[in-house]
């Protein structure tokens, strides 16, 4: 079970990487994205991506709290967090898109390194939930300005 939690809490490994474990999380599980979106329809994509972040929520707080105990209470070889933050983020995107897909990278990277607005505050909550809810929250505020940007802005750019 251990070496299923440290699997899972370090994103298949990404969380080893020496230079920005968290940037190497959100970027495979990025990658792992549009990978998705090139095989799936809209619907599918979007329903997948949901079925992660959930999925990958849970898992990521059980790894969270069965590694805790060996590794501390938030450390950055867990990117599991990363991964379903990224994941929120990109729910917004079209499938496809590369230019989408990098902002929503860049977006959650910026809210969860700047930690604005309460992403800070989750990072109070006990244990594996607060190990993930800082990223959920900072995946939400990528969301929010990709769907702003392209339901709202674009549309008003392009006519």
């Amino acid at each position: 079970m251990k070496l299923l939690s440290v699997i899972i809490g370090t994103g298949f490994g990404a969380g080893f990487w020496p230079w920005g474990p968290g940037t190497a999380g959100a970027l495979l599980a990025t990658l792992m994205w549009y990978g998705l979106s090139l095989v799936l329809s809209a619907e599918w994509l979007i329903a997948v991506t949901v079925c992660l972040v959930l999925l990958f929520y849970v898992a990521g707080v059980w790894s969270a709290n069965t590694l805790r105990s060996d590794w501390g209470e938030d450390p950055s070889r867990v990117v599991v967090d990363e991964m379903v933050g990224v994941w929120i983020s990109l729910l917004a995107c079209p499938q496809q898109s590369i230019a989408y897909a990098a902002a929503a990278f860049v977006l959650f990277r910026f809210f969860d390194i700047v930690k604005p607005f309460g992403v800070r505050h989750m990072e109070r909550i006990p244990h594996g939930h607060g190990v993930m809810m800082d990223d959920v929250l900072a995946g939400m505020y990528g969301f929010f300005l990709i769907y702003v940007f392209r339901f709202a802005v674009w549309p008003l750019c392009a006519s």
